[in-house]
Formats: structure tokens, sequence, C-alpha cells
């Protein structure tokens, strides 16, 4: 792991330095396992309080929090100490195990596939036929990428990804190990001789800058795409079901389900293990609170929460009044007699 001065690191950071200059650091903690070599991040009040008892060496601070100047430790003043601990982590994080450019001798790819300058394929890798991957793009071992689906530039596909056929992803699109795209929707219709599975022709169109945890599931649409927007970035193991439209920048926590055609606008911050329902649309900036079921249709810009979910600030005052049930019932008791 690489090292860096506390002058570096503020300078990297745009952050003010109090303390000394040249003291060199090798690694990011927390405060309670950080040593005098370690950096480490004080986001508020409630932590700067246990900065005395800590070993770092240094410390990220938060605009607006106060600590005592040690001479012999630094901190590095900015304006949030969680965003400048991104910029830290780039810096000290090793570098990636990537394959080499080019294609590894055990992977498989089809003479009408298209790979671009500097693409990298791993071993045990499957390139189907017509596939076009841009340049710079990174293929890891045991992926599988079907026929006719278009790749674009400086991506990085993880192992056990697969891509089933006709499905696209933009530019810069990094996908999680043993995620699938463009898996069969769950479509079935109900008949006297059993359930008929209905075909689904459509296919997954994932935007650029979109980044897809491990383990997540998007299927393909019935007969037009489900499609992910531009900079959306989703965390593991969430499904999302044929025909889903999620737009731009939205943030999704783990353990999300989507069921069939919902359509969620720019922007849109969901919590993990929430559920939606079929045919509803999410508006532009909304947040959803962590385990929510969304039933209907959610206001641009609402912030909604519970099961079912509705507004936030409905929700709490219904769980603070369920908190009161034992008392009000024990006193109900008491009236009665």
């Amino acid at each position: 792991m690489p090292s860096y001065t506390t002058q570096q690191i503020a300078q990297r950071v745009g952050g003010t330095l109090a303390g000394p200059a040249d003291k060199t650091l090798h690694g990011v903690e927390g405060l309670d396992t950080a040593g005098p070599d370690h950096l480490t991040f004080i986001r508020d009040a409630a932590n700067a309080s246990r900065w005395d008892a800590c070993k770092a060496g240094g410390a990220l601070v938060s605009k607006g929090v106060e600590i005592a100047a040690d001479p012999s430790r630094a901190l590095i003043h900015i304006p949030d100490a969680d965003l400048a601990l991104a910029t830290v982590l780039e810096m000290f994080a090793p570098p990636p195990a990537r394959p080499a450019a080019g294609v590894h001798p055990s992977a498989v790819v089809d003479p009408s596939a298209v790979l671009g300058a500097g693409v990298a394929v791993g071993p045990h890798a499957f390139i189907g036929p017509r596939v076009r991957i841009g340049d710079s793009t990174v293929i890891h071992a045991n992926v599988t990428i079907l026929d006719e689906t278009v790749l674009g530039r400086e991506c990085e596909i993880f192992p056990g990804v697969v891509f089933r056929d006709r499905c696209a992803a933009g530019d810069r699109v990094i996908i999680h190990p043993n995620t699938t795209i463009g898996s069969d929707g769950f479509g079935y219709r109900a008949t006297p001789r059993g359930a008929v599975k209905i075909p689904h022709i459509g296919r997954v169109v994932i935007g650029s800058d979109v980044e897809l945890g491990a383990g997540v599931c998007i299927d393909r649409g019935k007969f037009s795409d489900t499609t992910i927007g531009d900079g959306t970035k989703i965390d593991n193991q969430v499904h999302i079901a044929h025909n889903c439209r999620i737009g731009r920048s939205c943030l999704i926590a783990g353990q999300v389900g989507f069921a069939g055609s919902v359509t969620m606008g720019d922007g849109v911050m969901v919590g993990g293990a929430t559920i939606f329902r079929d045919h509803i649309t999410v508006g532009s900036g909304a947040s959803i609170a962590g385990g929510s079921a969304v039933l209907g249709d959610v206001p641009d810009g609402a912030s909604w929460g519970g099961s079912p979910a509705r507004d936030i600030r409905e929700a709490f005052k219904e769980y603070a009044a369920l908190r009161r049930l034992p008392d009000l019932l024990k006193q109900l008791k008491q009236v009665k007699k």
C-alpha cells in the first residue's frame, strides 16, 4: 500500500493543514482502530470527543467541528470529511487485479465479435456472435456475453457476470460479480392445463457511468426495453423486473425488489429491503426509507416510508402512537375497573 505525507493528503483533498506537514501515513482506519501511521476522519462533534483517545497520526475534520490543535498530530480541515475520505481511499487503494489487455488463451471469442483497442478478456470468458465491446473495457474471468450484446468504452465486468443476448450498456459501466443482465421476466398465464410462459423479446439497456453490485438481476422487457439511466448506482442483490424504467443518478440500496413496469424518475434514493408494486411511478427526487412497501405512485420530491409506504412524517406519527399503545391499554383497563 502506498504512503503519503500529511501535506500531500491535504493538497489532494484541498484542505487546510494544522500540525506536522511531513508526517508519513500508510493507510486509513476508524477512530477506534487507527494507529500512529494511520489517517482517520471526524465528521461531527460526537466523533470529535473520541479524538483524545484515538492514536491516529492525522484526521480529516469536517467544517465546523472544533478540535484542539496537537503539535504531534495533523488535522486536515475540509468542508466534508466523508466526501474527502473517498478521495483519500482512492489514493491508498492498491492497484486492482485485472487481466492483461488481449484475450486469454482459455477464453472463447466468436470470430464475428468486435473488440475495441485495449480490451482485456480474462480466463474462461465467453464472447458470443456479433458482440461489440468498446475500447479499454475489462472482461474478467468466467464472464458470459451472449449474441449481439453491446458494451461501451472503459467498462469493467467482474467474474461470473452474465449478459443475455441483445442487451446493451454504455461507457464506464461497472458490474460486480454474479450479476445477470437480461434474464427472462416472470411472465406466465394460468390455463386449465397449467401455466403458459409468456416470451420476453425486449432487452435491457443500461446507460453510462452506472454501477451494479454483486448478485443483481435485471430482467429483459416483455416487448420493449428495461432501462437503467446514466449515473445510477445499484447495491447488491437487487431485482429489477421486466419493463422497469429507472431514471438517472438514482441510488438504490441492497435487497430492493421492483415488480414489473415500475417507472422511477431521476435522483431517487431508495433504502434497503424496499419493495415496489408493479405499474407504479416514483417521482424525481423522491426518497424511500428502508424496509418500505411502496404500493402506489410517489410524487416528485416526496419522502415516504413504512408498510404500506406513505409520507414519512405521517408514518413516524403512527409509529409513535403504536409505541404508546401498551400504556394506553393499561390505562383503559384501569378506567374499566
